[in-house]
């Protein structure tokens, strides 16, 4: 939870201290509140048919219909609340009566509600109390959220989902008491959070139902990626957008880190010998690759690099000469000490090095022991690497874009981030 849902990022700074805290907490538990699961559900197969993974993706799908509507529900009611003709310190207090009138008509969605969520999870209630739960918890919640009334998020969708699950148990196939509503709890939770690790996880271990792991994987990923075509955030990450924020809930290898100098790197370039003369030097600095060239690598008499000059040393030593000193060699003015870049370092590390140097451009050798010019690389191949890896990335992606119309600014808005 902590790993994928709060610090966005998965590293051995992160895992390692995280992982020792839960396996603390693990190991103490048991002497505070003893072994068993949060919520006891029946026993299950450990065998199952393919009508049953068949049922689990129509169970992610809906999971995942009824997460996008209630991440659009909750910004759409906080957008009626700004539009309120009154002080944003009554909004609370609305809220609470929503949430009162939802109380009075069903009782048992109010509150944390773990003795509602076992009772759904064993799946011996009637369909107008799965309905009832589903439909009253997801208004009350919905208001709640929407008005800045204090409320959670965890203990409400294991409660939606599990009275969605319930409903589901009435059409899907049968697979014994509470199959059904485990299954679609952590769909909930995987497709309105954007975390199926962690929604799997989860419900396993709220239940110890070890035997529902691939019902509970299959579903939570067709809820997770039916959000992921249909809204561009989470219901966690919408709220940090609104006040200016940007967060990237996708985990991804940088291709810099995976693309290597060798790949990028100019071949064709000009390189000046240490012995040129300066008069030399004049005659040939009028041509093109003097000048579309603004660093010249520089080779002694092996042809062994030995340091560069810049297109304005150049133009400077020429200046200078001031018609004497003609016999002069490009040795007077090379840089022996440069900045270097070698073929088989990743982008990343070129790119890192370009920033504490402020040097953009370097020149390339074959090896970290080797002398031997390779080539040249600037940050406009960097950028070029960069944008190629884009291209690839959006050719692999398709666009999904639906309207939710839940209020006419938030319709506009979801039309704009639906992907």
């Amino acid at each position: 939870l902590a790993v994928e849902l709060l610090l966005f990022e998965w590293k051995p700074r992160s895992l390692i201290p995280v992982a020792l805290a839960s396996a603390t907490a693990a190991a103490l538990r048991p002497a505070i509140i003893g072994f068993g699961p949060v919520f006891s559900v029946p026993r299950h197969a450990l065998v199952f048919g393919t009508e049953v993974f068949a049922g689990c993706i129509v169970a992610g799908l809906l999971a995942g219909l009824f997460s996008a509507v209630l991440t659009r529900a909750v910004y759409a009611a906080e957008d009626a609340f700004y539009s309120l003709p009154i002080h944003w310190m009554w909004w609370p207090a609305i809220g609470a009566v929503g949430v009162g009138i939802g109380g009075l008509v069903y009782p048992q969605a109010l509150g944390v509600g773990y003795e509602t969520i076992e009772a759904l999870l064993q799946g011996d209630s009637s369909p107008e109390t799965f309905a009832g739960v589903l439909v009253v918890k997801a208004l009350i919640w919905v208001v709640s959220l929407g008005s800045g009334t204090s409320g959670g998020v965890l203990a409400p969708l294991l409660m939606m989902g599990a009275a969605l699950g319930g409903l589901e148990a009435f059409f899907l196939p049968g697979e014994g008491a509470g199959f059904w509503p485990l299954v679609s709890m952590g769909a909930i939770l995987g497709g309105v959070m954007r975390s199926p690790l962690t929604a799997v996880v989860f419900s396993l271990e709220l239940t110890h139902d070890l035997e529902l792991l691939l019902p509970l994987l299959v579903a939570t990923v067709f809820a997770y990626g039916f959000t992921a075509l249909t809204m561009r955030r989470s219901i966690l990450t919408e709220k940090v957008s609104r006040r200016g924020f940007h967060l990237s809930r996708e985990y991804a290898v940088d291709p810099l880190e995976v693309l290597f100098v060798r790949e990028v790197m100019r071949t064709k370039v000009v390189a000046l010998p240490k012995g040129l003369r300066l008069k030399d030097l004049m005659d040939g600095i009028a041509g093109d690759g003097y000048r579309n060239q603004r660093l010249f690598p520089v080779l002694d008499e092996r042809n062994w690099f030995c340091g560069v000059a810049t297109y304005n040393d150049l133009q400077n030593w020429i200046a200078g000469a001031q018609g004497n000193g003609a016999d002069r060699t490009l040795a007077d003015v090379v840089r022996s000490d440069p900045v270097v870049a070698f073929a088989d370092e990743p982008l990343r590390i070129v790119v890192y090095r370009m920033a504490e140097t402020g040097f953009t451009r370097l020149p390339v050798l074959e090896k970290h022991n080797s002398r031997k010019l390779a080539g040249m690389v600037s940050l406009t191949d960097l950028l070029r690497a960069r944008a190629r890896h884009l291209e690839e990335e959006q050719r692999r992606e398709r666009v999904l874009r639906v309207r939710f119309a839940f209020s006419r600014s938030q319709g506009r808005r979801g039309e704009r981030d639906a992907t």
